[in-house]
């Protein structure tokens, strides 16, 4: 399904697809898990880059690595609310991160603003923030 809609879009920069069991050992680690379309999505291409060189959706072990940093970072954790109840997976390349909401579990797309700590929906789900973010021309489409 995802690379279909990805061919709609000349600049799309596909991965090779990651193994189920990745995703899992994602999932035990993070204590969460990954929504259904952010799972289907990596398995068919670990991850997404647009013609700027951004990553739109990031690899699992970046996914991995990025959330467990922010999540254990003491400096963080004194400037920031809690990072626990969201799993980032893609960044605009200024900062700004896209998450989903774990806790409770919800599909839509938040933007987290590095500068203010806000995080505001930005997609009702991950098929709209591909297309936002694949047709942005390399602009915060989101605000």
């Amino acid at each position: 399904m995802w690379r279909e809609i990805l061919e709609e879009f000349a600049t799309a920069e596909l991965h090779h697809s990651v193994e189920p069991g990745v995703l899992d050992r994602v999932e035990a680690a993070l204590g969460q898990s990954l929504p259904q379309d952010l799972r289907s999505f990596l398995l068919e291409s670990d991850g997404l880059e647009d013609e700027y060189g951004t990553d739109v959706i990031w690899p699992a072990e970046r996914i991995l690595s990025d959330n467990l940093s922010f999540r254990g970072d003491d400096q963080f954790r004194s400037l920031y609310m809690p990072f626990d109840s969201i799993v980032f997976f893609g960044d605009n390349g200024g900062g700004d991160q896209f998450a989903f909401v774990r806790s409770p579990e919800r599909n839509e797309v938040f933007v987290w603003d590095h500068e203010t700590d806000s995080r505001n929906l930005v997609s009702p789900n991950l098929e709209s923030y591909v297309r936002s973010a694949m047709e942005s021309d390399g602009e915060d489409w989101y605000r």
